[in-house]
């Protein structure tokens, strides 16, 4: 798997709406104690935490989904890359990789 398809499968974890369905897709995009953290989030770890942040964040995107603006730059385990939601916000995250998983996600609003 490329950084890239790494990047998406991390975007549709944000975009699954089961949660089951969305922990199942962690584990095999996140390893077992990321750390995520945006503007309104600081240092969240685990999965069970974030799935429980992002179903209270969907209650609030209505029906709008992630998809993958660019993917700016990959280097030394790190890559930064832009997001859009729907047509009303837009954003960067910076992720860095371990092996075949992500550590760790910085989001920042746009």
């Amino acid at each position: 798997m490329t950084e890239t398809d790494l990047i998406n499968a991390y975007l549709d974890i944000w975009n699954e709406r089961d949660a089951d369905a969305r922990e199942s897709l962690m584990g095999s995009v996140l390893t077992d104690d990321a750390l995520y953290s945006d503007p309104d989030y600081a240092g969240l770890r685990g999965h069970a935490v974030l799935s429980e942040a992002i179903g209270r964040a969907q209650a609030d995107f209505g029906g709008l989904r992630f998809a993958l603006g660019d993917v700016v730059g990959v280097h030394h385990g790190r890559a930064l890359f832009t997001w859009r939601l729907g047509e009303a916000a837009a954003g960067y995250d910076v992720v860095e990789f371990d092996g075949d998983r992500i550590r760790s996600v910085v989001g920042f609003f746009g």
